[in-house]
């Protein structure tokens, strides 16, 4: 399937790595933090698409499709992310790697 994207799309990764031994916790974490970050993020303008997961191998993920770097960087002034979702996170033994908003090069 082919998207149709704007040149100025940007993938938005954010990632955090756990012992795998707590991964149903993360997991229901995960799921958890959904109820309240998904009506939050829906709100924000030039959201494409969001993904997120969590893996038993001992790593999480979410991936967002913005329009732009600006809308993108809406995520890094959400307070349902920056202090919600990452209190629950670090409760849960989630140890986060840094945020990249990466230009879109191209998309099958």
């Amino acid at each position: 399937m082919t998207e149709s994207l704007p040149p100025t799309a940007v993938i938005r990764v954010s990632r955090g790595n756990f012992d795998p031994a707590r991964f149903e916790e993360v997991d229901r974490m995960a799921k958890e933090t959904g109820t309240y970050l998904i009506p939050a993020i829906q709100k924000l303008p030039g959201l494409l698409s969001y993904y997120a997961g969590a893996s038993p191998d001992g790593s999480m993920v979410h991936v967002s499709i913005w329009d732009s770097e600006e809308h993108a960087d809406q995520m890094s002034r959400l307070k349902e992310m920056i202090v919600d979702a990452r209190r629950d996170g670090k409760a849960a033994g989630v140890d986060f790697i840094p945020i990249v908003n990466y230009p879109l090069c191209w998309a099958i």
